[in-house]
């Protein structure tokens, strides 16, 4: 391993997120061979109580050569195998806050731990068998999950829903090069290959790895969210729009043009997909130099975002500076919604959504009022579903890492058809298939180089 991931000694860190009068609870966490010496170090367990492997003790953290209490704490000790790097591991409870937990960390550091470094009690699982590479990382989403489902994809990969089929594959392609070798060393012995036979496995296992692909814009969407702009002209119920939705008051509303300056975000979850909500400044002419950069700052969001919610007034009709608007984002996918509905008669509403058929997706909103939240939410969800943002109904979901790699073996294996297409000898079979064999390893991490490891722990945290 590299210096940055040295895996020997014992390792001490926060495991806890650390707020200043916030937090009941905070945990140092210690793994190594050192672990449990260093808990009897600093660790006075009053009474009788027993030092045995999965048992909590209670007790105080003292300086070991002060004696000057650091705190009142309790002691969770983890002996190996049975913990979570399969290492020796005890963790201490300490007071939430700052000091408690830097105090106690500070001392075991200058007993004989060293700081870990960001994602190694998580490598060090994996480098000790405990996890593999897509466990591992299904540990880094569920950490960083912005919502429930993302946070079930996160435990599916977790609990090797994703390395299964990853190995069954790779044996599949283990034993097709095992058929093939075993032709080359005993030819006299064996009966001729089947190509025909050997080219429907390989088909099976691209269709499968094709199948897992088409779960990478799902992952990507559950971890990064979808970023949706709302946008329109001045005063049409933008932030108004904002707040009906996330039932808060985030943006200011008033009755004149131009209020909104910048663009303001919030954070909502819609169907189980996280959803960065961006109320935007009026887009509009005008010679104010500060709403001039507001204007220009919604334009760029608009561009930005995944899906546009283009708003227009109701009472106002369908005007210029909305078409105007339109084909600005006409790029982009796109939702058009008719707010202040509640402004106009019930055959105005339907004369102007007839001059608006060009628009396919749309809905109305009356936002000053609440209305028409669950259907933009619903239209949203629509527009999820229809492929132009990605997020197909499934249990599991690949990561970017995971899908260049099945991308690379599905190559590899078009290539190994192509070698039996031009009759080639069968040792060139197997220089692709190997390749096919190798992609698939990386993604498990049976086959994984020192750098792909620094890459992947180094996007932990800590105390991870």
């Amino acid at each position: 391993m590299s210096e940055v991931f040295a895996t020997t000694g014992t390792i001490a860190a926060i495991a806890t997120a650390v707020v200043p009068q916030q937090g009941s609870v905070g945990i140092v966490r210690v793994s190594g061979s050192q672990a449990i010496a260093l808990a009897q170090t600093l660790f006075h367990a009053p009474g009788r109580q027993v030092w045995e492997s999965h048992r909590i003790l209670y007790g105080y953290i003292r300086h070991p050569q002060t004696q000057q209490l650091v705190d009142e704490t309790l002691l969770l000790i983890m002996k190996a195998p049975r913990s979570y790097t399969r290492e020796d591991v005890v963790e201490f409870h300490c007071h939430g806050g700052i000091m408690a937990v830097q105090q106690v960390l500070q001392l075991c550091l200058e007993n004989g731990a060293r700081l870990a470094q960001p994602g190694e009690f998580t490598l060090r699982a994996f480098l000790n068998g405990r996890l593999d590479l897509t466990q591992a990382e299904g540990i880094a989403d569920l950490v960083g999950a912005r919502s429930p489902q993302a946070a079930q994809t996160a435990l599916a990969g977790l609990q090797g829903k994703l390395a299964h089929p990853i190995r069954q594959l790779r044996a599949n392609c283990l034993d097709i090069l095992a058929e093939i070798e075993a032709r080359i060393d005993f030819e006299e012995d064996l009966p001729p290959l089947d190509d025909k036979v050997i080219i429907s496995e390989i088909e099976k296992i691209a269709a499968e790895i094709t199948k897992l692909l088409a779960t990478k814009d799902k992952g990507e969407l559950l971890r990064t969210g979808l970023k949706v702009a709302i946008v329109g002209r001045p005063n049409v119920g933008k932030s108004s729009l904002l707040n009906a939705w996330s039932q808060s008051d985030r943006a200011i509303v008033t009755d004149l043009p131009g209020t909104t300056r910048d663009v303001v975000e919030s954070q909502l979850v819609v169907g189980g997909i996280p959803v960065q909500v961006l109320d935007t400044a009026g887009i509009r002419e005008t010679t104010d130099q500060v709403e001039k950069i507001g204007v220009e700052r919604s334009r760029r969001a608009a561009n930005a975002a995944d899906l546009v919610l283009l708003t227009i007034d109701a009472s106002a009709g369908w005007t210029e500076g909305d078409r105007e608007i339109y084909e600005q984002v006409q790029h982009r996918p796109l939702i058009l919604v008719i707010n202040k509905i509640d402004l106009v008669e019930e055959g105005e509403s339907k004369n102007l959504q007839s001059q608006i058929v060009h628009l396919k997706s749309k809905i109305v909103t009356a936002a000053a009022q609440n209305q028409g939240i669950d259907a933009l939410e619903t239209a949203i969800l629509e527009i999820v579903k229809s492929g132009k943002v990605q997020a197909a109904d499934m249990d599991l979901a690949i990561n970017q890492r995971q899908a260049a790699a099945l991308t690379q073996a599905q190559i590899s294996l078009e290539q190994v058809q192509a070698t039996i297409a031009q009759q080639l000898p069968l040792d060139f079979w197997t220089i692709d298939l190997r390749g096919a064999i190798q992609a698939l390893g990386e993604i498990t991490g049976e086959e994984v180089t020192e750098s792909v490891l620094d890459k992947i722990f180094s996007k932990f945290c800590i105390g991870k």
